[in-house]
This record gives structure tokens, C-alpha cells and sequence, in this order.
């Protein structure tokens, strides 16, 4: 597979399109944050245009108020190259969530049996509490996963590092290394999208004016008159939990926006040091200030050439 990483606003849809046009390919978007319906501006998904030029997977799979893991992605996405294999195209993976990519290449291991009653009420629970309580919680319970987390986790990895361990007794770092993992890992050829940090700056700041064009104030509008709310897990999206108080009238746009950029950056930031550190050997690097169609041309000849290795 080709697989085209990197932060946010680094040019990956434009790129992905070219690149599966030119191999004969589909794309799969590695994005948490896409899954979601009735989120489109806000997480620059590909528009109707760029979906009919090139056929997408992984885009509006449940709603806002639903949780979406990095291992349910990966059991998608197996069903979804199978398929696109079947049909004789090239799955090309797009996006910037790492863990959703490390879920193919690394898969998870397979999770205990567990009571879905006993669950759902313990996640329910664990969800109202605050954030800090579970942190304190997570330091009694598993030290060394919340060293790992490092109080860079959002709430969902907080939740779900502490569910195992209150309904199994183990704690998530012992079933990564003791249970076998659910499925053989894939082999894919990654690309990583990198700009200068002023050039990424920049490229932040205009997708945001260009989604502010495009009606991000009205979507997140119409999904709080949608009955959604920040303790849903799409709402905590950048772009979405930031404009939330300027629906309640508790800030002007202007500040709620300085907000979605501002945080937009820092997630950029935190984008750029996992691509440097946790991808696979291998993984080439790709200067996103050059042309897309440059890069498409360079990614398939290094698909091509690997290939016939």
C-alpha cells in the first residue's frame, strides 16, 4: 500500500488524489476525526468533487455522539483493501492520525471478553468525571501507562487505558505485550508531508479563514441545535470544541477563532514529533512546499520501483 502522512494542512488530500489517479487507486482516510457525519468543514474533508475524481473510504462512518477507536478502524480498513484489491485498485492511505496507521502496520492486540453492560456503564461513569481525577486514577492503577500518556492523551485514551484494567485486573501495557495481536500487520511504502514550521503556520491560519468562508460558525451551529455537546467524542475535534462557547454567547468569534488556531498549531506540533518518532523504518520524507503533481510523480516512481524489488 502507499500510505501519505503528515499534519494538518500539509497538502495531503490534494496529493493523495493525484497519486491514486495516477496508480489506479482508492483512497482510505487515516483521519479520526472524518469518521464523523455532519462534520465536513471543520475537518477538511475531501469535497463532492475531489470523491467522485477518486472513490474515498472512511468518511462519515457514525455520528458525533459515537466513539471510534483506532482498532475499529483497522477492522474497516482490512475489509476495505480487501475490496480494493479485489477490484484490482491500489489502496492509498491518507491522513494524519497515527495510531489509526500504526493499527494496520502494528495491530492491536485482540481484547479480552468483555461484559458490553458492565462496560458501557463503567465508560459512562469514567466520562463524567474530570479529567484530573482520571489522570490521579490511571497514576494508582497502571504508573507506567500514564507515564506513557504523559497527560497528552485526550479524554477517550484516558477512559479506555482505565476500563481494562477495573474489569480485567491487567492493565492495557500487559495486554499489548501478553495477548496475540488480531490480525497479521500490512506492509505499506509511508510518505511523510513535511513544512517548514512558519510555512505550516501559515497554511493553518488560511485554512482557517477558508473554512470560516465555507461556514464553520453554521456547521457547528447546526450541530449543537442537533442536540451535540462537548462531552460527545466528535465535538472535541479542533475546530469544533474551541467554536462551542461562541454558540453559547460566551465569546466573540474572533477570540473563538485565535482558539481554533492556536490549538490547530499545537496539534500540528504534536502531529509532527509522533511522525518523527513512532513511524516504521523506512518512512521517506516528502517537502510539501513543492508542487503536488512533483510529489505524485516522485511517490509513484518510488512505489514503482519498490514494487519491482
Amino acid at each position: 500500500m502507499i500510505a501519505l502522512v503528515g499534519a494538518t494542512a500539509t497538502g495531503k488530500t490534494a496529493l493523495g488524489i493525484e497519486v491514486a489517479r495516477r496508480v489506479g487507486g482508492e483512497i482510505i482516510s487515516v483521519d479520526s476525526r472524518q469518521v464523523y457525519r455532519k462534520m465536513d468543514i471543520g475537518t477538511a474533508k475531501a469535497t463532492p468533487a475531489q470523491r467522485a475524481a477518486v472513490f474515498h473510504h472512511g468518511l462519515d462512518l457514525v455520528d458525533p455522539s459515537e466513539r471510534f477507536s483506532a482498532g475499529e478502524f483497522a477492522r474497516r480498513a482490512r475489509r476495505w483493501v480487501a475490496e480494493i484489491e479485489r477490484r484490482g485498485n491500489v489502496p492509498v492511505l491518507v491522513g494524519g492520525t497515527g495510531f489509526f496507521l500504526r493499527a494496520l502496520t502494528h495491530p492491536i492486540f485482540t481484547e479480552p471478553p468483555l461484559d458490553a453492560q458492565r462496560r458501557t456503564a463503567l465508560e459512562r461513569w469514567l466520562e463524567c468525571e474530570p479529567t484530573g481525577m482520571l489522570l490521579r486514577w490511571l497514576e494508582a492503577l497502571d504508573p507506567q501507562g500514564a507515564v506513557a500518556l504523559g497527560g497528552r492523551g485526550g479524554r477517550q485514551r484516558l477512559v479506555r487505558a482505565l476500563t481494562l484494567p477495573l474489569l480485567t485486573g491487567r492493565t492495557l501495557g500487559w495486554w499489548h505485550h501478553h495477548a496475540p495481536p488480531e490480525a497479521p500487520p500490512f506492509r505499506a511504502m509511508v510518505f511523510v508531508l513535511e513544512l517548514p514550521p512558519e510555512r505550516l503556520r501559515r497554511a493553518i491560519d488560511d485554512r482557517v479563514g477558508r473554512m470560516v468562508a465555507e461556514g464553520l460558525p453554521e456547521e457547528v451551529r447546526g450541530l449543537v441545535a442537533a442536540g451535540y455537546d462537548q462531552g460527545d467524542p466528535g465535538m472535541n475535534a479542533t475546530g469544533y470544541i474551541e467554536m462551542l462557547p461562541w454558540v453559547r454567547g460566551e465569546l466573540d468569534l474572533e477570540s473563538a477563532l485565535d482558539h481554533v488556531r492556536w490549538n490547530t498549531r499545537a496539534y500540528a506540533r504534536r502531529q509532527r514529533t509522533w511522525f518523527r518518532h513512532q513511524l516504521p523504518p523506512g518512512a521517506e520524507r516528502l517537502d510539501a512546499t513543492r508542487p503536488p503533481a512533483e510529489l505524485a510523480a516522485e511517490v509513484v516512481q518510488r512505489w514503482e520501483e519498490k514494487r519491482g524489488t
